[in-house]
């Protein structure tokens, strides 16, 4: 079919795929690195204990066939193994059908690990990756031109993360209709980033600016990817343009990366063929097929969309095939963190000699500067900024953690900057407590040094010590 392919986005399919790979990489490693603390057998949320209670229907994964910590770890190697593969340009050294293949794995593995994530894997961005990445499937190699249809899914994709994310944002937060959120959104983001504290100082009006760009590109732009180019290019454009803002202003693990490559599709580029061989039959039904369904499952994310009662980050079927997205329906005024304390004392006392927990990414140490982190995805950090939101969020992982703090635990300390206690020395005591934080002001800085000023406000948990059977000698 002449309608069928469109040969003059081969080379933005090119740049998509290779992005693509790159993301799912990152995931992969991010698995690979931080899932024996969380999910493995030891974990704070294990696995298995997940699936003794949900069954395959609800949670399709790997995993529910059988499940072991050297299991997971082959899934995210092999995860990575073939996403570095496809970075490199694996799928267009091998016929059509096996390339399909080539992106069917990752997509596969990481539906497993998603599945049974649980709380850690509950961000918008894992079902983007998924529903990305089955799309990615169908895109074809070398032997075949880039299908029409797929192209189209992969704008629809990206029209519902920036409108989705537009409409939340208008029917949640008065700020945002306002222009005021953006005087918050930089000082009480999840994860600040080493830049976060100068956009947070711009002056007010260019902040009113930056929220009134926001809703033009999330909430008129994404129409302009339906239309003819030049246009779709400039509105994809725009998009990362826009994107990329975001990177340099905090950290959110790959969200913004994941939209750009979203966006490469919609772009003209130079150098894309002007003919391509006809695709095979069997490949244009497969597409049609695919295409269909997706529509037709398309229908209740539009819903979604269309409702004052719209929700974020939801997914319709336990495939993740389609999904609703949006974020920072609401601002925090006040930046809250929980800060987690030890101490060596039998008899814990306020004046004990209390050590405080280093994390990675969110801020601790008031003289510490944030660091760049994303695309790679701090779980645990995330979560502790939930954590100080409510102490509904933290659920049953934060005992957990405690517990794990506790027995100075090998694969949970390593998802932690700095330890206060030696190896052979674990606390006697945790506890934790919740601090007010901002920015400092350009002049506190020159004179402390400091990034952050940090007031105390409540005991968080009482100090905590490990009872009955685990209670160490």
């Amino acid at each position: 079919m002449d309608w069928f392919t469109a040969p003059e986005y081969g080379l933005s399919r090119l740049v998509f795929q290779r992005g693509l790979a790159g993301v799912y990489l990152v995931a992969f490693l991010t698995a690979a690195l931080q899932f024996r603390p969380l999910l493995g057998e030891r974990g704070m949320l294990p696995v298995s204990r997940f699936l003794r209670r949900t069954p395959f229907r609800r949670a399709p994964s790997l995993f529910q066939l059988h499940y072991s910590d050297r299991l997971f770890a082959v899934c995210a190697g092999t995860g990575c193994a073939v996403s570095a593969a496809l970075l490199a340009g694996a799928d267009n050294v091998v016929p059509l059908w096996a390339a399909m293949a080539l992106w069917l794995l990752p997509w596969a593995l990481y539906l497993s690990i998603v599945n049974v994530g649980q709380t850690w894997y509950g961000f918008g961005w894992e079902s983007l990756l998924l529903e990305t990445g089955f799309l990615a499937v169908f895109l074809g190699n070398d032997e075949v031109a880039p299908p029409v249809l797929v192209l189209f899914l992969l704008r629809w994709i990206l029209f519902r993360v920036e409108f989705g994310a537009g409409l939340i944002k208008m029917r949640g937060d008065a700020c945002w209709r306002k222009l005021t959120c953006l005087y918050y959104h930089h000082e009480t983001q999840p994860m600040p980033g080493p830049l976060s504290r100068y956009f947070h100082h711009l002056p007010k009006p260019l902040h009113r600016v930056e929220a009134a760009a926001n809703h033009l590109t999330q909430l008129v732009v994404p129409f302009l990817l339906f239309a003819p180019q030049p246009v779709a290019t400039a509105a994809a454009s725009l998009m990362i343009a826009t994107q990329l803002w975001l990177v340099l202003s905090g950290n959110f693990a790959w969200l913004n990366w994941i939209t750009v490559v979203l966006a490469v599709p919609a772009l003209a580029l130079p150098g894309g063929r002007r003919t391509a061989p006809a695709a095979p039959l069997w490949f244009e039904v497969v597409v049609l097929a695919t295409a269909a369904l997706l529509l037709f499952l398309s229908y209740r994310p539009v819903v979604n969309m269309l409702s004052r009662r719209q929700v974020m980050n939801r997914s319709f079927d336990p495939l993740h095939l389609v999904n609703t997205y949006g974020a920072f329906g609401s601002v925090s005024r006040i930046r809250y963190e929980v800060v987690v304390e030890g101490t060596l004392d039998d008899v814990p006392r306020a004046d004990s000699d209390w050590r405080e927990y280093d994390f990675r990414g969110k801020p601790g140490n008031p003289r510490r500067r944030p660091r760049q982190f994303a695309p790679y995805h701090l779980r645990l950090d995330w979560m502790m900024w939930f954590a100080a939101l409510s102490p509904a969020y933290a659920g049953a992982w934060f005992s957990a953690l405690v517990e794990r703090l506790l027995e100075n635990d090998r694969d949970t300390l390593r998802l932690l900057r700095r330890c206060p206690f030696p190896p052979d020395r674990p606390p006697r005591h945790i506890r934790a407590r919740l601090f007010r934080y901002r920015y400092t002001t350009r002049r506190e800085q020159r004179e402390t040094g400091a990034w952050w000023h940090r007031t105390y406000v409540r005991e968080y948990l009482p100090p905590t010590r490990l009872t009955g059977a685990t209670q160490r000698p």
